[in-house]
């Protein structure tokens, strides 16, 4: 049974940061690509990141670059997203999702499997 678990979301004050973590489990984690995704209230779920376990090629969204790195510790099948500098704009729901041959890492469509989301709230 394929499992993606995310965790480490919460409420931070703006300015400060919060790591999450995806851990996966039933797919060969080194074949797939994980990406990020966020959804805020009323908005459309925006792709924010993702690494390809492949070659470790990264994405970023222009909203999050220079704030947000994303890692991968195949050892332990789980990507990182280290969020710093987080402002209120960041407020959302967030997901990360895997996909085996993920070529337009922003659109939801490449990716198979998705997790059930963590919260993040951040306060200004």
């Amino acid at each position: 049974e394929v499992q993606l678990v995310e965790s480490g979301g919460g409420l931070v004050q703006a300015g400060g940061s919060l790591r999450l973590s995806c851990a996966a489990s039933g797919f060969t984690f080194d074949d797939y690509a994980i990406g990020w995704f966020r959804q805020a209230p009323g908005k459309e779920r925006e792709g924010v990141s993702c690494i390809r376990s492949s070659d470790g090629s990264t994405y970023y969204a222009d909203s999050v670059k220079g704030r947000f790195t994303i890692s991968s510790d195949n050892a332990k099948n789980t990507v990182y997203l280290q969020m710093n500098s987080l402002k209120p704009e960041d407020t959302a729901v967030y997901y990360c999702a895997a996909g085996p041959a993920v070529v337009r890492p922003s659109q939801e469509y490449e990716y198979d499997y998705w997790g059930q989301g963590t919260q993040v709230t951040v306060s200004s």
